[in-house]
């Protein structure tokens, strides 16, 4: 997908109804040594890591269970979609252990200390309005008789991020993630550096010209 050029926008969800994710499978953990463990741990980080470092928009549709790794694959995506009905939390700790595979570090980047502190200390599960009132998802909708209403609205957000410039997009994308690990100063320069790159595109005259000839434009990525 990364090398895709043809890929715009990439859309986690679940074949299976009434789950996202359901995690680590703690049976399978407890036939591991303590080697075994902190490899398997490492190896899903690096593959949270892979998801978030997608050069392109990526949105989690949960429309079901969300626990552990699953919600660290959700809090991995930019966007994330929810069933109001669907439950998700990081309880690593009502089994012992703690968040392994990105979940201490993005939930509080994503509903601030105080609140991930709180979901992380008491291991606790929240539905989708809650999720949504907390600011852990963009959207949260009634879920359907098909059971994917939350996958559905993710294609709806999708639809709106494809007509935008391919290039721009990844831009903004890349420098809002690496803008928000540094100060502002850095950040800016940071974003300095990405508009630049963006400056020569050919989208970028064509979506002057669009303007100015007040039509659509027809952006070709480059």
């Amino acid at each position: 997908l990364r090398f895709d050029d043809k890929v715009r926008v990439v859309v986690f969800k679940s074949e299976v109804k009434g789950v996202f994710c359901a995690g680590a499978d703690l049976k399978e953990r407890a036939k591991m040594d303590d080697a075994e463990v902190g490899h398997f741990v490492k190896r899903l980080r690096n593959l949270m890591d892979e998801i978030a470092a997608l050069p392109v928009p990526t949105i989690a549709a949960i429309d079901g269970y969300a626990l552990g790794g699953g919600l660290e694959l959700a809090l991995a995506c930019d966007l994330r979609v929810a069933a109001s009905s669907a439950k998700m939390g990081l309880i690593e700790t009502t089994r012992g252990l703690l968040p392994g595979a990105g979940g201490t570090q993005r939930l509080p980047r994503c509903v601030g200390i105080g609140l991930a502190k709180e979901l992380i200390f008491t291991g606790r599960q929240i539905d989708g309005q809650q999720a949504f009132s907390m600011g852990l998802v963009n959207h949260t909708v009634p879920q359907n008789d098909e059971g994917d209403a939350a996958y559905q609205r993710a294609l709806t957000l999708a639809k709106e991020i494809l007509p935008q410039a391919p290039f721009a997009v990844k831009m903004g994308k890349l420098a809002i993630n690496r803008g928000m690990e540094v100060d502002i100063a850095s950040g800016m320069a940071i974003e300095g550096m990405c508009y630049a790159q963006n400056i020569p595109t050919r989208d970028r005259q064509e979506g002057m010209a669009a303007f100015k000839e007040k039509r659509p434009p027809r952006f070709i990525g480059k």
